[in-house]
């Protein structure tokens, strides 16, 4: 006798208003500029280049964010030619794209992110880092997840002349 097992219907999913989004950011790597990851000022002899503090995981989630609501990206809302954006902290940008978000009625549930770079280690700065962009955009520490690879000493990462973000974004319509 063939027994049919009854599953829950998953109509439920039909009326929920989710989005995924994905970003990355790179960033050349300069003796002279400081080094902002997630918010935190790393020690180490290099600092990422750009217009702004150059924060590639902040850029890297705020793209996340856009993406998953399809408002464009970073370089739309906040660009490397405006003098507004000159050296601006990128946890600026990050609380400026979150309101875009708001505005929008999306509600961010979780970040999944990655750092490559060779070095420096940067675990010990992870926890801060999470307490920052929680504390940003109105998370939990636990959403937001930041891990760190190298790329074993292959390519600009590995030659220590750059660093790579991904992060991708979990939102709610609301």
């Amino acid at each position: 006798m063939n027994k049919r097992r009854h599953l829950p219907s998953l109509s439920f999913l039909y009326t929920m208003n989710i989005r995924v989004g994905s970003g990355v950011d790179f960033h050349q790597l300069v003796e002279g500029r400081d080094l902002w990851l997630g918010g935190v000022k790393i020690p180490h002899i290099k600092g990422a280049l750009g217009h702004s503090d150059a924060d590639v995981l902040l850029h890297a989630i705020c793209d996340a964010m856009l993406g998953a609501a399809c408002l464009g990206d970073i370089g739309e809302h906040f660009p490397d030619t405006s003098n507004e954006f000159k050296n601006i902290d990128s946890k600026v940008l990050l609380e400026r794209t979150n309101k875009i978000l708001q505005n929008e009625n999306y509600k961010l549930i979780n970040i999944d992110s990655t750092l490559c770079l060779q070095s420096p280690k940067i675990k010990p700065y992870v926890a801060d880092m999470q307490k920052t962009i929680a504390g940003i955009l109105g998370l939990n520490e636990k959403d937001v997840s930041i891990k760190a690879t190298t790329t074993e000493r292959l390519g600009f990462v590995g030659r220590e002349e750059g660093v790579v973000a991904y992060a991708t974004v979990l939102v709610e319509g609301i």
